[in-house]
């Protein structure tokens, strides 16, 4: 079992930034990967980033390059999703995903546990 607990969110103007993190706890061995998706109400859950935690090789979703930046820090087992340049469609609720292979993945169902989702709400 794997424990995700996010952190991070809030209320801020467009424009802003905002960090998330997501400590994760249990059975964090061996080649793993983690990801955030978000989901805003009506749409459906979008693939925002992932990192591999041995190799560290990341991937974003379109509509999140270059604004995103999707880290780890291996020693606290904490992944931060840095948002810069945040616009009022980057409202959602934000969700950390773990995946027990070390292969970066977009698909939700890819992914073996979740956290509980934190808001983000970006003001116009």
């Amino acid at each position: 079992q794997v424990q995700l607990v996010e952190s991070g969110g809030g209320l801020v103007q467009a424009g802003g930034s905002l960090r998330l993190s997501c400590a994760a706890s249990g059975r964090t061995f061996g080649s793993y990967s983690m990801g955030w998706f978000r989901q805003a109400p009506g749409k459906e859950r979008e693939f925002v980033a992932t990192i591999s935690w041995s190799s560290g090789a990341t991937y974003y979703g379109d509509s999140v390059k270059g604004r995103f930046t999707i880290s780890r820090d291996n020693a606290k087992n904490t992944v931060y999703l840095q948002m810069n340049s945040l616009k009022p469609e980057d409202t959602a609720v934000y969700y950390c995903a773990f995946r027990s292979l070390g292969t970066i993945a977009t698909l939700s169902d890819r992914y073996n546990y979740w956290g509980q989702g934190t808001q983000v709400t970006v003001s116009s």
